[in-house]
């Protein structure tokens, strides 16, 4: 099993414990990733990060769509990838239509169709094997509209970046997940349940089958995110977690388009998302952080005493996915982790 630690997006002041992602190097972990909302971006950190390592992958968890084009994407992940020798994995999102519409002041779209143009443009940039030709229904390149010059030059590339550069896409739906296993070479999760993964994994199969030429399970990096909250008082570990399921469930997007909500229902919580959401939405977030059950947050989450965690970690074995990403605060923690999964 790879492990990987993800690094939470900035509060009012951007920071990064450098001390504990350089733990996780030494301990042999394969991934450190970058997260982005609306505040700190996931660049600048895995680049700050990519500067004070040497051997650990760098992943970007993720960089949303809607804020670059396909090809500052590619440029981007290129640098990345040869400044760091090789290191980069570009995580990809659309993220939702209150970022996307309300921060970035783009159209959300359909993201199915959105998301396969995109893909496929940045992995024609990383190619390099023709000038950058697109016509689509959500990007044209060159740029044909109304407004245009008519100077617009397909262009190719200065830097040569490796066609295999691994493209990973956050996806939660089941047809968003059907197109990741399709079209990207990885699955980046959100709050995973390994009692319920066939949620992932079913989907993840219909893409492959699109994809043929034998991809499956074995060359496709599925990773599964989890919190971890040791202590010795299982209660506190539990309520350490409920504020950040609290915000996703309730508050990250409107009612009706919160795709973490859905995924809660999906998971069986349908009368606590609908609590959780309104309570959120109506300015509550105390009381919807309270609304979180401790059995959702077992499902999704590594709390309580060592031996509970050590035993509760028996749930993570024998399942499809490669990479476990955790949150973790802790030198303590990352190494229970690396005595538990390398």
């Amino acid at each position: 099993m790879q492990l990987g630690l993800h690094i939470r997006y900035s509060g009012a002041q951007a920071g990064l414990d450098i001390p504990l992602i350089q733990e996780a190097e030494a301990l042999g972990y394969h991934s450190i990733w970058t997260s982005e909302a609306y505040g700190s971006d996931a660049v600048s950190t895995i680049s700050w990060i990519g500067a004070h390592t040497k051997t650990v992958r760098l992943g970007t968890a993720i960089m949303q769509m809607p804020g670059r084009s396909p090809a500052m994407t590619a440029m981007t992940a290129m640098t990345l990838d040869h400044l760091s020798g090789g290191r980069f994995l570009l995580g990809l999102g659309l993220s939702g239509p209150q970022v996307a519409e309300g921060w970035h002041g783009q159209a959300y779209g359909k993201p199915l169709g959105k998301t396969r143009e995109y893909v496929s443009m940045v992995r024609k940039i990383f190619a390099r094997e023709e000038p950058l030709v697109h016509e689509g229904k959500h990007y044209q390149v060159p740029y044909k509209g109304p407004d245009a010059t008519g100077l617009g030059k397909p262009l190719k590339s200065i830097i040569h970046g490796r066609k295999d550069l691994p493209i990973y896409l956050a996806a939660i739906g089941p047809k968003n997940v059907a197109l990741t296993g399709e079209i990207g070479d990885g699955l980046l999760t959100s709050f995973f349940s390994p009692d319920k993964s066939a949620i992932w994994e079913e989907p993840l199969k219909e893409g492959f089958a699109l994809a043929g030429e034998g991809k499956d399970f074995s060359n496709f990096d599925f990773t599964a995110r989890v919190v971890l909250a040791p202590g010795d008082d299982l209660a506190e570990c539990r309520n350490s977690v409920k504020p950040y399921l609290g915000l996703y469930i309730g508050g990250m997007g409107a009612k009706g388009k919160n795709f973490y909500n859905d995924l809660a229902k999906r998971y069986g919580y349908e009368e606590a998302a609908e609590k959780i959401q309104e309570l959120y939405l109506s300015g509550n977030q105390q009381e919807a952080i309270g609304a979180v059950p401790d059995e959702l947050v077992d499902e999704v989450a590594l709390c309580g005493p060592r031996e509970r965690i050590i035993d509760r970690f028996s749930r993570y074995r024998n399942q499809p996915f490669k990479s476990l990403n955790i949150f973790a605060s802790t030198k303590e923690a990352l190494r229970l982790m690396a005595e538990l999964a390398l």
